[in-house]
């Protein structure tokens, strides 16, 4: 049975979760799995990793066979150089102590690579909410140098227009009440004569 170390998808559309998993490679994508190795959060930034390396690491020794995502995410964590130390363990160029060493001195070193790369991402989100902060700071001050316009002014002119609006709904609207009247009058003239 041909085993592969890959992702399987979980979350909903548009934020994808993954679980990293060992299994059949002739089972579905979703499908059922042999043992769930860790999970995949591509969301964050930097994205969150949780494995089980020596689990990995076990799959590795007995021949599966891991994906390209799923490679590069083992060589992250560091499963793919346990895996190498392990087999210059048994080919006795290593032994397990200088082998300890060596991996614990890389984890060390990317754990630090990582910690950086999570102050320069904070770094720069302050950054940018100072520089639209002195943006906002420049536009209201903008906005004070600019002379207030004098209210009274602008309500005597709205009240000049409201006013000649009046008048002209007013003369239309006596006109169209005299037209209706009109006709309805002599309406009742005629009706009267007869």
């Amino acid at each position: 049975m041909p085993v592969k170390i890959r992702l399987q998808r979980h979350g909903k559309k548009g934020k994808p979760y993954y679980w990293i998993v060992a299994a059949d490679s002739r089972s579905k994508r979703n499908g059922r799995y042999l043992e769930k190795l860790g999970a995949y959060n591509p969301n964050t930034n930097p994205a969150t990793i949780e494995l089980n390396v020596d689990g990995a690491v076990t799959w590795l020794q007995n021949g599966a066979q891991p994906t390209d995502t799923a490679r590069a995410i083992l060589s992250y964590k560091g499963a793919m150089l346990k895996n190498h130390l392990a087999g210059g363990i048994k080919k006795g160029a290593l032994t397990e102590e200088q082998a300890e060493k060596k991996f614990e001195a890389w984890v060390k070193e990317k754990e630090a690579k990582i910690a950086s790369k999570a102050d320069n991402l904070e770094k720069a989100k302050a950054d940018a909410k100072k520089k639209a902060l002195e943006a906002e700071r420049a536009v209201n001050e903008a906005r004070s140098a600019i002379p207030p316009v004098v209210e009274d002014e602008v309500e005597t002119e709205e009240a000049v227009v409201d006013e000649a609006a009046t008048e002209t709904e007013t003369h239309v609207v006596e006109e169209e009440v005299a037209e209706n009247v009109a006709p309805k009058e002599e309406a009742k003239a005629s009706n009267e004569e007869e």
